[in-house]
């Protein structure tokens, strides 16, 4: 079986929000469009507590983008974003959620960040994401949201790591490019460690 995971689209990664992607939005219809293609479709949700500890505004001094020891890791600063039960973190009232099976919640940890749906950067917890898709007996991923270069990233890293074939769909996604070609690097990266690189058109 094949599954949908919809990463992230929520208020604070889209135009106007806290942590914006630049044309963040333009994914919208097109993961609208995919959805009636798959079986069984499931989305990720960033969701922090306000005293999330990758939140610039909890470590006076510092501005977002500097690199702090987050739990003994490297963690880049970000503004305080998706605050649990924020209009923020909701996700965008365009987004179909009618056939969505079920939305796994991350980041709920304020001493570890988490950009992959499956497992916080530590890998000191675990989503249950992998478990369910294995029960669903899922064995094909298609990966699409927000952003190519974080979460997206490294929830594909992450699939592929849990034995999943797992496929990018490159055009239902959009990245935050801190610096320029930091999308580009990682869909390098992740087509060097298995992913297939794909447009949703070809997505059948």
């Amino acid at each position: 079986m094949k599954a949908l995971l919809i990463v992230d689209v929520q208020y604070d990664f889209l135009p106007g929000g806290a942590l914006a992607v630049r044309d963040g939005d333009q994914v919208i219809p097109i993961i609208n469009a995919l959805q009636p293609k798959f079986d069984l479709i499931v989305a990720t949700q960033d969701w922090h507590p306000a005293d999330h500890g990758s939140f610039a505004v909890n470590h006076p001094g510092t501005r977002p983008g500097e690199i702090i020891k987050l739990s003994g890791a490297d963690q880049v600063l970000w503004p305080a974003h998706c605050v649990q039960g924020s209009e923020g973190a909701d996700f965008h009232q365009d987004l179909d959620r009618s056939r969505w099976k079920r939305v796994f919640q991350k980041g709920t940890n304020r001493l570890v960040d988490s950009y992959s749906g499956f497992y916080d950067n530590n890998r000191m917890g675990d989503t249950g994401l992998s478990d369910f898709l294995k029960k669903e007996r899922v064995t094909q991923v298609f990966v699409a949201g927000l952003a190519t270069d974080y979460c997206v990233k490294f929830t594909v890293l992450d699939s592929l790591s849990e034995g999943f074939d797992t496929f990018l769909i490159e055009d239902a996604t959009k990245g935050v490019n801190l610096s320029e070609q930091d999308s580009n690097n990682a869909i390098t990266e992740m087509k060097m460690a298995g992913a297939k690189i794909i447009q949703s058109r070809l997505v059948g």
